[in-house]
C-alpha cells in the first residue's frame, strides 16, 4: 500500500532515524527528511510541504500560511505533547488531523523537576564547585520536608511531580483552571488546591507545568515574581513563554526570588548574549527536561501508530 509522501522533521526521531526509517518504508510512506537543530519557521517549512500527505514534527511553527502551501496535507502529528505552535483552527478549517503523544514524557520531566529541586535545596552544585575551588565554604541547604512545592497545571507532568514531591515529604499545593482534578491524586498526596496569587505566596519552589495557551501565556511576569518569597526558587519545564523572560531575569538580578531553574525560554536555543547565562543563581538546561531514550522510543512507536490511523481515517479506512 502506497500511503503517501511523509516529511519528518522533529530533531529527536531523526537522530534515531536509521532505526525508524525501515518500518515507515516497510508501511509504505515515501520519506522526505530536513536537517533540524530546534524547530522550523514558516518560511523555512513552505519550501518542503508543496507535496506532502502527512507529517511527524517537533516544534515547528504550523501556521494557516503554512498549511496553505501544502494542499495534499491530511495530518500532522506532533512527536511528544506540546501542540502550542499548530493552528488546530486553520488545521480544522483545512479537514487536516492533528495529533500528539499525550503523556510522551510525565516521568523524566518530574525527575528533571525534582533534579532542580534538590539541587536548589541542598546547594549541590555550588558546593560542587567552592571545593573543585579549593574553598571548604558552608553553604546552607534546605530538607525537602520543611519546604512547600506550589504546582501550576495538575496534568500528567504536575500529578506525577506531586507524587515524587510527596515521597520527600513536601507540603503539597497546586492551582489548575480544571474541576476534574482526581480525587485519588488530592488524597493520596495531601494536596491543597488554590489559586496563583496564593500559591505564590507560599510556596518555597514553583513548579511550573501548564500548557502553553491565550491563558497561560506571559503568566509568570513582574507581578507575580513580586508575590513570591525573597528565598523562593521558580522553576519552568513547561514552555518558555508561560514567564516573562526580561521579568525573570531582573528579579534574579535584584534577588526578588533566590534562584530559577529553567529549561525553556522564550527563543531556543538562548542566546549566547542572554543575562541569564552570566547568573550564578540560576540553573539552565536546553529543553531537555523530557530526555530519555527508553520514553523516546516509545515516542517513536506511538507516533508512527498515528500518523497510520489519522491517515487510515482521512481515507475511510479507520
Amino acid at each position: 500500500m502506497n500511503r503517501g509522501k511523509l516529511l519528518v522533521t522533529g530533531p529527536r526521531i531523526l537522530r534515531d532515524f536509521d532505526m525508524v526509517r525501515p518500518g515507515l518504508e516497510e508501511l509504505g510512506f515515501d520519506i522526505k527528511t530536513v536537517e533540524v537543530r530546534q524547530c522550523l519557521t514558516e518560511d523555512e517549512l513552505i519550501p518542503l510541504v508543496g507535496d506532502i500527505d502527512a507529517v511527524i514534527c517537533g516544534g515547528d511553527k504550523w501556521t494557516a500560511r503554512v498549511m496553505d502551501n501544502a494542499p495534499k496535507l491530511k495530518a500532522i502529528c506532533k512527536w511528544g505533547t506540546g501542540t502550542d505552535a499548530i493552528d488546530f483552527d486553520a488545521a480544522h478549517e483545512r479537514g487536516i488531523l492533528v495529533r500528539n503523544v499525550p503523556d510522551a514524557f510525565s516521568v523524566p520531566v518530574a525527575d528533571s523537576v525534582m533534579c532542580f529541586i534538590l539541587n536548589f535545596a541542598r546547594r549541590t552544585p555550588w558546593l560542587d564547585r567552592e571545593i573543585k575551588a579549593g574553598r571548604w565554604t558552608p553553604l546552607d541547604g534546605r530538607s525537602l520536608s520543611e519546604c512547600t512545592l506550589g504546582v501550576v497545571g495538575v496534568g500528567n507532568i504536575g500529578s506525577t511531580v506531586l507524587r515524587r514531591a510527596k515521597a520527600f515529604g513536601m507540603k503539597l499545593i497546586a492551582t489548575d483552571p480544571r474541576t476534574d482534578i482526581p480525587l485519588q491524586l488530592i488524597d493520596d498526596t495531601n494536596l491543597e488546591l488554590t489559586d496563583l496569587d496564593d500559591l505564590l505566596q507560599r510556596s518555597d519552589f514553583v513548579s511550573l507545568n501548564c500548557d502553553l495557551n491565550d491563558t497561560t501565556r506571559g503568566l509568570i511576569g513582574k507581578r507575580e515574581l513580586g508575590l513570591m518569597q525573597k528565598s523562593a526558587v521558580l522553576i519552568n519545564t513547561s514552555r518558555g513563554p508561560v514567564v516573562q523572560q526580561a521579568a525573570i531575569e531582573n528579579a534574579l538580578v535584584s534577588g526578588d526570588i533566590a534562584g530559577a531553574g529553567l529549561d525553556v525560554f522564550e527563543t531556543e536555543p538562548l542566546p549566547a548574549d542572554s543575562t541569564l547565562l552570566k547568573l550564578d543563581n540560576v540553573m539552565l538546561t536546553p529543553h531537555l527536561a523530557q530526555s530519555s531514550d527508553r520514553a523516546a522510543h516509545r515516542t517513536h512507536k506511538r507516533v508512527v501508530q498515528n500518523v497510520v490511523e489519522l491517515l487510515d481515517m482521512q481515507e475511510g479506512r479507520g
